[in-house]
């Protein structure tokens, strides 16, 4: 999983600095161009764009711009979402008895009933390379990677606490306003992502990928009238790697669905859970 990673974060790398290299040959021959012109920034469902003007007044935004190039950056994609939990746990597995302390009859997928329109997933990248792999007049494929992060949070129906030393679940005695695990991944995507014109104006966009993350905090969160707000971060057993398969669907501009599927497990002592997260992408490639 660790090559995997490295090998994910090398595509990324490669793709930056072919990048740097397109803007850097690109500002040199507009330099003179540009002088004395006026750009404005326009935020719209398809992320941030700048339009150049130039002495006639003519307005040129990003896709005109990729006709001079292959490599582009694509700025402030955020998915927001809600969190499911596909549990193939085997419950009878010595480990993960150890690792629940509650009583037998607790020992089952209910246990991890979630609340799932507080359950959030929330992803992050501030900043993409795309390449354009193919532009027609009718068909549109990029491949784009970069860096970002991978947010769960998780909201159990049970007083469910993680105790360190040792590392175990159990079932609290009191109730809680707010009782939440929340992980927070650096996350490193491969995105293939396809648009198809559907009429003059509407672009049917859809694609696929692979995530790969690395556990770089994980904390539980509790709010009771009996202890205040208590915070309590560690590892609690959980894997240091996550690999995500990703897809979407929309319009161009209108709306984009997103649906994220963990294939690894998620935790690192036997139990067999697996996120999925489905929600609203704004902005995009």
């Amino acid at each position: 999983m660790k090559s995997t990673f490295c090998a994910i974060a090398a595509i990324a790398g490669f793709l930056f600095a072919n990048t740097l290299h397109a803007q850097d040959a690109s500002d040199s021959s507009k330099t003179k161009k540009c002088h004395g012109h006026g750009n404005t920034l326009t935020i719209s469902n398809d992320g941030l764009r700048i339009k150049h003007y130039d002495s006639s007044g003519k307005a040129n935004d990003s896709h005109e711009k990729e006709k001079q190039g292959r490599f582009y950056s694509n700025f402030a994609m955020v998915d927001l979402g809600i969190n499911l939990i596909q549990d193939n746990t085997n419950y009878a597995n010595p480990s993960v008895k150890a690792f629940l302390n509650v009583p037998a009859n607790d020992q089952n997928k209910s246990l991890f009933d979630l609340r799932t329109s507080k359950s959030i997933n929330v992803n992050i990248y501030p900043w993409m390379i795309k390449y354009t792999a193919l532009k027609t007049r009718g068909q549109r494929i990029y491949i784009s990677s970069g860096i970002g992060l991978q947010l769960y949070n998780f909201r159990y129906e049970s007083p469910l606490t993680y105790t360190r030393n040792p590392s175990s679940i159990i079932i609290d005695t009191i109730s809680f306003k707010k009782d939440k695990l929340a992980l927070d991944y650096l996350n490193v995507p491969l995105m293939f992502t396809f648009k198809t014109k559907l009429s003059k104006d509407n672009w049917l966009v859809y694609g696929a990928g692979l995530t790969e993350g690395y556990l770089i905090d994980s904390w539980t969160k509790q709010e009771s009238s009996e202890r205040g707000k208590v915070k309590v971060h560690d590892a609690f057993g959980l894997a240091d790697f996550n690999t995500c398969l990703s897809a979407e669907i929309g319009l161009e501009g209108v709306f984009r669905l997103f649906a994220t599927y963990q294939l690894t497990d998620l935790y690192a002592n036997g139990m067999n859970q697996h996120p999925v997260s489905i929600g609203l992408r704004f902005s995009g490639i």
